[in-house]
């Protein structure tokens, strides 16, 4: 079979045409592909779905720590002292005649241990009416305040105390308290001696001493006011310890 050569021109003029657009669609499908060095490194990472429990909700209220119980004491400076014991490091004690250190001023000694009564106080020195007349230095004695009245304040946000002193011979220490109507105290004795917890009226709410042998007491407050919680000694005294909690 033989082509006229317009029939030749014809035919090669659309194979050009194929070519031209074969050549068109692989530029542009490589093209549209990102180059080798940008796809070889490329890692794929898992999508992580957070669990349910991972956050609290944004409007959770946020938990901190309740505050340790404060610590009260009884003040043992600026007050009346009734009775001291004798806590010499170098003992005896020397009671002498005049408040200073003096030759020839001894008129006795006392034994560590030994009750003595206070009848004043200067500078330092404790002036004694039993069981020698005198003056003893006051640092080489234990003693306490012989009365105290001493508020308990709970820290911010806080509802506990622990109540820790000592009762050196006679004396009667006091301890106020601010509740509710309502509110439910507790008060553990940690030691021997069990407080009288009285209303803010003075009637005797817990802790009788002649009926009631009590450790431990929890009740409803009748009242709102102030609550007291008393120790009383009439001779030797005595240490005392006790925790109070109000919710």
């Amino acid at each position: 079979m033989s082509f006229k050569p317009s029939q030749l021109m014809i035919a090669g003029a659309a194979g050009l045409v194929t070519a031209v657009i074969v050549a068109y669609l692989t530029v542009s499908t490589h093209s549209s592909q990102p180059p080798a060095s940008e796809t070889s490194n490329s890692v794929s990472q898992p999508q992580t779905t957070p669990s349910p429990t991972a956050a609290a909700p944004a409007n959770a209220p946020i938990s901190s720590p309740s505050p340790q119980p404060v610590v009260i004491r009884p003040p043992v400076e600026n007050c009346r002292i009734s009775m001291a014991v004798v806590d010499d490091p170098e003992p005896p004690l020397n009671v002498r005649s005049s408040p200073e250190i003096q030759d020839g001023n001894i008129v006795g000694q006392l034994d560590n241990n030994t009750f003595i009564s206070v009848v004043n106080e200067d500078q330092g020195w404790l002036k004694i009416s039993s069981p020698v007349e005198g003056w003893v230095a006051k640092n080489r004695t234990n003693s306490s305040c012989a009365n105290v009245e001493t508020p308990i304040n709970f820290l911010q946000g806080g509802n506990s105390a622990i109540i820790r002193g000592e009762i050196i011979g006679g004396g009667s220490h006091r301890y106020t308290l601010n509740a509710e109507a309502g509110q439910t105290l507790t008060v553990e004795s940690r030691q021997q001696v069990f407080p009288r917890i009285v209303t803010p009226d003075g009637e005797l709410l817990a802790g009788d001493p002649y009926t009631e042998n009590l450790s431990e007491w929890t009740g409803k407050l009748p009242q709102t006011g102030e609550y007291t919680l008393e120790l009383d000694s009439n001779f030797r005294g005595y240490e005392y310890e006790f925790s109070v909690n109000v919710k």
